[in-house]
């Protein structure tokens, strides 16, 4: 399989369970889609899109999240996908922050002890997550749609974080010189990071790409080649090959070396 031939990704959308498989394939992407609940996520557990990875999420921001969050559900369905999306912490959320706290504790102690790729939240509450990262060490996270400052930029950079842009951070030169281009990836957050774009889709990156590319004196192509040896990194650091289908597994095996 040629370079040419590798679609585009992103690593943070949601979309609804019960959108057609044929729909899905029409998107030319492969997407990690990311869930709010355990309930959401037993759905999406259950579907076999080759280009869609369905992730087991717990939103920090929604109350029933945290009240229908179930350590052995979590553990159980994590068995069945490699990603785990979205949790994380919502400093504007009124869910009490102790309460997010709790839910994000166990989420990452049972990664440490079971690698998945990871997204992580991170709203008004960056330092917040930081410190606990920090104190989990759990490989493979993603800091999704990271708003944090230089420090804290500088801070997740060491803690061995991955940090998935979309349109509107790709825009933010300081933070683009900020990340090594070995720790970022493309998202959408669709339907809400890619409201301003003239297609609205998950899998729809070519602005991030393109933004990339024009930052690191790159083609759109090498970024989307970068952005797939990122992937592969986050695959080997979590070990969770086995877990992706076979479509992606192929696209990641015709890579050529970094």
């Amino acid at each position: 399989m040629r370079t040419s031939a590798l679609p585009p990704l992103d690593l943070h959308a949601h979309i609804d369970t019960s959108v057609p498989a044929d729909d899905l394939a029409g998107l030319g992407a492969v997407v990690f889609a990311a869930t709010r609940s355990l309930p959401e996520a037993a759905r999406a557990v259950e579907r076999h899109d080759e280009r869609i990875i369905w992730g087991v999420g717990a939103h920090p921001g929604l109350a029933r999240s945290h009240t229908g969050f179930d350590l052995d559900t979590f553990t159980q369905l994590i068995d069945r996908t490699p990603l785990v999306s979205e949790i994380g912490l919502d400093g504007k959320s009124r869910v009490p922050i102790d309460r997010q706290q709790a839910t994000l504790r166990s989420v990452l102690d049972v990664l440490t002890r079971t690698p998945r790729i990871a997204s992580i939240h991170s709203y008004a509450a960056c330092e917040q997550v930081l410190d606990e990262l920090e104190r989990s060490l759990a490989p493979g996270m993603i800091l999704h749609w990271w708003l944090g400052d230089p420090a804290q930029t500088a801070r997740a950079v060491r803690l061995g974080c991955y940090f998935s842009v979309n349109a509107s951070a790709a825009r933010k030169t300081a933070l683009l010189q900020a990340i090594p281009l070995d720790r970022v990836l493309t998202e959408t957050d669709h339907p809400f990071g890619d409201r301003s774009s003239a297609q609205p889709l998950p899998g729809n990156v070519a602005a991030v790409e393109q933004a990339l590319a024009r930052h690191h004196n790159m083609t759109p192509r090498d970024i989307r080649q970068a952005m797939w040896h990122n992937l592969a990194a986050l695959v080997r650091e979590t070990r969770c090959a086995a877990q992706l289908s076979r479509r992606v597994r192929s696209h990641l095996a015709s890579l050529p070396p970094r």
